[in-house]
């Protein structure tokens, strides 16, 4: 049997970091990719590349496109029940129903449970790749990384840890949060295909000794993520200064604990100073734009144009679950609308590099993950754009690659996704085969 597969399609990526998206593009209209195992070999023109691998097993999806995996910078694992609650804005929500569902974590088996549902909702929407914030429980951490091996699929987690301002059968304290982190960045960071992050869920759960302890582990681990909040709710700013009286803003919290740095990853950045913006893209930070979380709790529109300008990188998510859905192209699509209220432009592919080749290269993984080059992961997901009668009408007489992405980010959701290949295996397949 060959050791080749070879997959005829459009195809559109990024072979490089760019800032400018729109003119950096890879489109190919009639592509093809190849893989070997679970690596990427080729990648270009079918006419150009079909005749150096003739015993190659060929798949022709003429009429779809190939996208690299998706990378979902910012959600949440114990969250993915509660999705679509109906709710208030952010510390109410939390209350109400984040707090009390992440408690049902506690118990090992419902953790082993709902792990492999996470993981499933990832594939089938096009994701191979997520920021997760697991529960405070190691072991919902542990269940997670166990999922995601299992189809050696790229996750980046960490247990979440609050000691204050959270019920008490959620906290942990500055002591278990570090020797419980510290197990679990020994067992699984850099394991097969997953790494850890540091996970202190926002400033006001934690107090100094917890995120001081937090930070020993951000200077022991350099390699290690950090993922948290930041300036989402307005509220929660006022809330932050009157924790942390001595910090000079919410962001020099982060700061002043060691971990505003690379590989640390800021969910929302919705009020930021120019001070701030400054000093993420300073450090090499990232900012994840959350859109359909931000506009189901009403926390504000995200700044695009600030990002853009301060030079910060930027990366898309889904904050499932107060985001609405694991879509990161419907999640693209909201983007693009926060952009129009702020009289600003997020262009389709500039929603795609934010969910590919972006955050890779923020994340310095760019040689294994968010691009289709060769010797890359064999990552990639399968778009069916004309999936129903609206979308072969809307794309009939369509051969830009931009604009089919654009179409998809309004009309389409877990339907445009064909297939998702995880490591060069079908890990979804809509037709079910």
């Amino acid at each position: 049997m060959s050791k080749h597969e070879l997959f005829r399609a459009g195809i559109v990526h990024f072979p490089h970091q760019t800032s400018q998206p729109d003119l950096d593009a890879q489109c190919i209209s009639d592509g093809a990719l190849v893989i070997a195992q679970d690596k990427i070999i080729a990648v270009g023109e079918y006419s150009d590349i079909h005749g150096m691998y003739p015993e190659a097993i060929t798949h022709d999806l003429r009429g779809r496109w190939i996208v690299p995996g998706l990378i979902d910078s910012h959600l949440h694992f114990p969250q993915t029940e509660m999705i679509a609650c109906y709710g208030k804005q952010l510390l109410h929500w939390l209350e109400k129903y984040t707090f009390p569902t992440e408690n049902k974590f506690s118990e090992p088996d419902y953790c082993r449970q709902i792990a492999p549902a996470f993981i499933r909702q990832l594939i089938k929407n096009g994701t191979t790749t997520g920021l997760v914030f697991s529960s405070v429980h190691a072991d919902a951490t542990d269940a997670l990384f166990e999922a995601a091996s299992e189809i050696n699929m790229a996750i980046i987690a960490g247990k979440t840890c609050m000691d204050r301002n959270c019920p008490a059968w959620l906290q942990d304290s500055a002591q278990t949060a570090q020797s419980q982190s510290a197990h679990l960045i020994s067992k699984w960071h850099g394991k097969g295909r997953n790494l850890y992050a540091l996970t202190p869920r926002f400033a006001p759960t934690s107090t100094e000794d917890q995120m001081h302890a937090l930070g020993e582990l951000a200077q022991q681990y350099p390699d290690v993520f950090i993922q948290t909040h930041l300036s989402e709710n307005m509220d929660e700013i006022e809330w932050v200064k009157s924790l942390y009286p001595d910090c000079d803003g919410y962001l020099d919290v982060y700061d002043r604990f060691h971990m505003v740095r690379p590989r640390a990853v800021f969910g929302h950045c919705i009020h930021m100073t120019d001070h701030e913006w400054a000093r993420l893209a300073e450090s090499g930070s990232t900012a994840a734009f959350c859109p359909t979380s931000n506009l189901f709790l009403g926390s504000g529109l995200f700044n695009l144009d600030k990002a853009r300008d301060a030079g910060v990188h930027l990366a898309l998510a889904t904050d499932v679950g107060a985001g609405t859905s694991f879509n990161l192209l419907k999640t693209y699509g909201e983007g693009y609308k926060v952009a129009q209220l702020k009289g600003q432009s997020f262009s389709a592919l500039q929603g795609l590099y934010a969910m590919t080749q972006g955050p890779a290269v923020a994340y310095n993984l760019d040689d294994s993950i968010g691009n289709l080059n060769p010797d890359t992961a064999a990552d990639f997901v399968i778009l069916d754009p004309m999936f129903d009668e609206l979308t072969a009408l809307r794309l009939e007489n369509s051969q830009s690659a931009q604009d089919m992405l654009f179409a998809l980010s309004m009309l389409g959701d877990d339907r445009a996704i064909y297939q998702t290949w995880v490591a060069g295996q079908c890990r979804y397949d809509k037709s079910g085969t």
